[in-house]
């Protein structure tokens, strides 16, 4: 499951990287200062939780089980949900798009939970 995590982080943060770039040279003037600005939310977060992926990996190999294999898993599923509902937003311009972000935030709150939950109870 380390091996998952850390290739997963990695991918994220190289997508993170690519749509900070791309965000700050490409959008700039084609979305307004709002949209651009929620754009730039949700590779912050991206990032972030690349950074958790890795975090969730050395986790898995130290302190191995459920819980903090889960804390990963949030980790992604928060990554697509909120990064990448918050990409649409901003690219559409579909504000209902706003209603979903939320859960990939609950996520994100699952997989941090899970993470100090599986380390304590190891």
């Amino acid at each position: 499951m380390e091996r998952i995590f850390v290739v997963l982080g990695a991918a994220s943060a190289f997508i993170a990287v690519a749509a900070g770039a791309f965000g700050a040279h490409g959008l700039k003037g084609k979305l307004t200062p709002d949209l651009l600005a929620i754009f730039e939310v949700g590779v912050r977060y991206q990032l972030y939780h690349a950074f958790g992926l890795f975090v969730a990996a050395w986790a898995c190999s130290k302190w191995p089980g459920a819980f903090t294999t889960t804390s990963g898993w949030m980790f992604v599923l928060g990554t697509i949900i909120f990064s990448g509902s918050l990409y649409a937003l901003s690219l559409t311009g579909m504000r209902w798009l706003g209603a979903v972000t939320p859960f990939g935030g609950l996520a994100f709150l699952a997989g941090w939970f899970a993470l100090a939950w599986g380390v304590l109870r190891s």
